[in-house]
């Protein structure tokens, strides 16, 4: 019996091992299987070139757990160890400096594992005790037994085995028997093992007979050795990459596309990438990409490794040229990592655009499901961006899909204002601006379809992009100053009356922190609507846009909505209520009128005497009548404001404008909503 140390530069490498890969302890069962996967590989190859000239046999590696006695084994007929090569590569671990390596990865477990020749001993982090059976398929070498209870001192002897392979046994601890339970260990070899290219087998396959379960003779293989990523894509048909989706998710709905990758040079890299269908955006899911090396799980946290906006497609990438045991900041600064993920890019789009070229009918049908991926690229990765702009579609209100080059062609004859800009409108609710988009339709003009989270983000980089270029929703103006072709006409009222007018129905506009209205008077015509509701387009976006972006963004979205309320002085209504107005408080106007006039003239005077004097060269009597006069004229434009908003009070038709405007926008609601209903009908009885 040869007994010794197992040769680390740390006394403490087994509690490290223990403590440092805890959180990630169920990784042991990976790298076990795949070291007993590489073993039979290495015979498959010594094999073939001659090498080795015995039978191989059906290579396989088989995982059993026997509860009772406390094991799990992981066993291979591979290419097995001699008594040199334990020594070579189970007691000398490559491992050296390991405070340093530790602070360097303290942030990455997965770091440890395989990088650094630890696989075989990430078994110590859930057993007390590791044991290797194995003999070698060199003819002169003995079966060989070794021991190490999870410190630095080891047992190895001859044993007595008649197979050539390795079995490794593991005596779990207290602390993991979770590890003894057979559905923790399929869902782990499910998990981790599910593409291995060598049969793994866990058990016996189970059938139901007379009323019970019971196992059968056939071996219960776990994975498929020829996944479908791994075939070359002349030999797929659709229904072989609709199936492997179902592997993968089998509660998921068809996708919509897939992308075959499949790259020798100058790096090895091969996959299929699905477009999963999205339904609503809510359901988008990230880590849905399955990171393989050799066939051999390592994550779905493939941030780094593909841009960022494929990060919510689905399926399998698989590279052996990706640095999978470094830290994340390392991966994103590899100059590899980002030759694989400018490529996935470029052959995503790539793919993209021939399905759009070859059968764009399917494409359009699949567009308002796709259309998310294609616009989160185009807002992250500009190389994306230049790829993807001529196949992302616009899509307007009656359905039909323009790219931005057919769209262009179609509205910019009509659509372009006085100052050259070609006026791209749209709607992000096809009922609520219903009314807005009729009147923009009356006049020639075509309406785009906004209605995903990502389409004003979008507008916004298409607007930097493109020049003269501006994106304005239909309700964002009247018609005539949404295309602004000539100057608008002016308002043809006296400036008091104006004034008077815009008071009347700012003193009936909704009172709360959520809303806010600007009354502004305008000629549009006596056959427009006599109110309507409009919502400026920049800070209508800026607060949109803040709900999703937070930062210094987020200041918008703790400003109430603004809104204008435009008033029609051509319609007969507004001209109506004018002349009511004038004639039912002008007794009362008048002289507030007057006291307002003569007030500003001696406010006027008083200002004009100080204009050249310093603040201490005027008398403090004289600033006490200036402020005594500024706040009799607060005072007297409060009194006529009062005057006006009584008269308004009393006149139902100047709310019932109001709240026709609001309903048509689909902002009147609940109390508000049912005064407007019972006022309806008394003008019905009227």
């Amino acid at each position: 019996m040869k007994q010794g140390n197992i040769g680390v530069t740390s006394e403490n490498i087994f509690p490290v091992i223990k403590k440092f890969l805890y959180s990630d302890h169920e990784i042991f069962l990976r790298e076990l299987v795949s070291n007993a996967v590489d073993a039979c590989q290495k015979m498959k190859t010594l094999a073939s070139v001659g090498e080795y000239k015995g039978e191989t046999g059906d290579l396989k590696v088989n995982v059993a757990v026997d509860e009772k006695a406390g094991t799990l084994t992981v066993s291979d007929n591979g290419v097995g160890m001699t008594a040199d090569e334990i020594d070579k590569y189970i007691n000398q671990i490559a491992f050296s400096g390991a405070e340093e390596f530790l602070d360097k990865y303290k942030n990455d477990a997965n770091a440890i594992i395989g990088h650094f020749g630890l696989g075989f001993y990430s078994a110590f982090m859930v057993s007390k005790e590791v044991e290797i059976f194995t003999k070698s398929y060199k003819d002169d070498a003995p079966a060989m037994h070794w021991s190490c209870k999870g410190d630095p001192n080891f047992e190895m002897e001859e044993c007595d085995k008649a197979e050539r392979g390795t079995s490794i046994v593991l005596h779990i601890d207290d602390d993991n028997k979770d590890f003894l339970k057979e559905s923790k260990i399929s869902e782990l070899l499910n998990k981790y093992c599910k593409f291995l290219p060598v049969p793994v087998a866990f058990g016996k396959k189970k059938e139901w007979k007379d009323g019970k379960e019971v196992e059968t003779s056939e071996d219960n293989i776990i994975n498929d050795t020829n996944p479908a990523w791994t075939r070359k894509p002349s030999e797929m048909k659709d229904e072989d990459y609709d199936k492997f989706y179902r592997e993968l998710f089998p509660y998921n709905e068809p996708p919509l596309f897939h992308i075959h990758l499949n790259v020798d040079y100058p790096f090895h890299l091969t996959g299929i990438l699905y477009f999963p269908k999205v339904t609503n955006n809510i359901e988008l899911q990230r880590n849905k990409i399955q990171l393989y090396c050799n066939q051999v799980f390592v994550t779905d946290s493939v941030e780094g490794i593909v841009p960022e906006f494929l990060t919510l497609l689905h399926g399998v990438i698989d590279s052996p040229d990706i640095p999978l045991n470094v830290s994340r900041s390392y991966l994103q600064s590899d100059a590899n990592v980002k030759k694989i993920s400018n490529h996935i890019t470029k052959k995503v789009a790539d793919s993209l655009s021939d399905i759009f070229k070859n059968n764009r009918e399917e494409f359009e049908k699949k567009w308002d499901s796709l259309k998310i991926f294609i616009s989160y690229g185009m807002l992250t990765d500009d190389k994306f961006y230049d790829k993807a702009k001529t196949f992302n579609l616009f899509k307007n209100t009656d359905g039909k899909y323009f790219t931005y080059d057919e769209y262009k062609t179609l509205v910019e004859p009509n659509q372009t204002d006085k100052d050259g800009n070609i006026i791209y409108l749209y709607t992000n609710d096809t009922e609520q601006q219903y009314s807005y988009i009729e009147t923009a339709k009356n006049k020639g003009y075509d309406v785009l379809l906004f209605d995903g989270q990502l389409d004003m983000h979008l507008a916004s980089r298409l607007e930097q992009k493109n020049e003269k270029t501006r994106y304005v929703r239909v309700d964002a103006d009247t018609i005539d100053k949404l295309i602004l072709k000539e100057q608008p006409e002016a308002v043809k009222l006296e400036e008091n009356d104006r004034l008077n007018l815009t008071e009347v129905f700012a003193s009936q506009c909704p009172k709360n922190d959520k809303m806010e209205f600007l009354v502004s008077m305008e000629a549009l015509g006596e056959n427009n609507l006599p109110v309507m509701i409009t919502q400026n387009e920049f800070m209508r976006r800026m607060k949109e846009m803040s709900a999703s972006q937070g930062g210094m963004m987020s200041f918008y979205g703790t400003l109430p909505d603004s809104y204008n309320l435009v008033v029609n002085t051509d319609h007969e209504i507004v001209k109506a209520l004018l002349a009511k107005e004038k004639a039912d408080c002008a007794d009362k106007i008048a002289p507030v009128d007057a006291a307002i006039a003569d007030l500003k003239k001696q406010i006027a005077d008083l200002n004009e005497a100080h204009k050249d004097k310093k603040s201490e060269e005027i008398p403090e009597a004289e600033k006490e009548q200036l402020r005594n006069l500024n706040n009799d004229l607060a005072a007297k434009e409060n009194e006529k404001k009062q005057v006006l908003a009584d008269f308004a009070a009393g006149e139902d038709s100047v709310r019932q404008l109001i709240d026709l405007a609001m309903l048509a926008n689909n902002m009147l609601k609940g109390e508000a909503l049912g005064r407007f209903v019972r006022r309806s009908v008394e003008f019905i009885k009227k």
